[in-house]
């Protein structure tokens, strides 16, 4: 399995608030799907970040657009292939 960083840059706020209620079920159902290591938005309104586990960049090429905010053009997007080293231990907060 490898690892992959998808940056999505703001292209429309206008769009990205429309559309966000449908990204962020998108975004649940790949999760589900076992497809996303982690994913959030930077506070700084430039876009978000998903890093999605997947076995080549066409596979996520695939799936990134099929996400809502990729389809009505609220978002860019930029893959790169993330070669992930962490001594990291994550814990769930309550």
């Amino acid at each position: 399995m490898k690892y992959f960083a998808v940056f999505l840059p703001m292209l429309s706020i206008e769009k990205s608030q429309e559309y966000r209620s449908q990204h962020l079920a998108f975004l649940e159902k790949k999760r589900i799907e076992g497809k996303i290591f982690a994913n959030g938005r930077f506070v700084d309104g430039a876009g978000g970040l998903v890093i999605y586990m997947a076995q080549t960049e066409e596979e996520v090429k695939e799936i990134v657009l099929e996400d809502p905010y990729v389809i009505q053009k609220a978002r860019g997007f930029e893959i790169h292939e993330w070669d992930m080293v962490t001594d990291a231990v994550l814990k769930t907060q309550k």
